[in-house]
């Protein structure tokens, strides 16, 4: 198993961007969830080693994985503020999205948008 790595978590205004970024070599499958209390984490993006995306219907337009494991977040606002986990599967296709979950997980990076 590889750890993952997390970085690019912080503090911005709202309205602002930030770009997490994930290293995770060797899976087929990245993803990024969210840990929103009283649901766990929830799914934000995924993406397969061909580039295939899958997005939460609350980001669509406003956040843009990459295959490298980055996650690119634009108009930004309070709601999106949380700890940010990047995980990371060995399947492709079909399993990469987000219903079906990750398997190893980094450790988190906190991203908080101020009014």
């Amino acid at each position: 198993q590889v750890q993952l790595v997390e970085s690019g978590g912080g503090s911005v205004q709202s309205g602002g961007s930030l770009r997490l970024s994930c290293a995770a070599p060797g899976y087929r499958c990245v993803g990024w969830f969210r840990e929103v209390p009283g649901q766990g984490r929830v799914g934000v993006a995924t993406i397969d080693k061909d580039g295939n995306a899958d997005y939460a219907p609350s980001v669509k337009g406003q956040f843009t994985i990459s295959q490298d494991g980055g996650l690119q977040m634009n108009s930004l606002e309070s709601e999106d503020t949380g700890t940010y986990y990047c995980g990371a599967r060995n399947e492709g296709r079909r399993q990469c999205q987000i219903r079906y979950g990750m398997h190893y997980w980094g450790t988190g990076t906190s991203v908080t948008v101020t009014s």
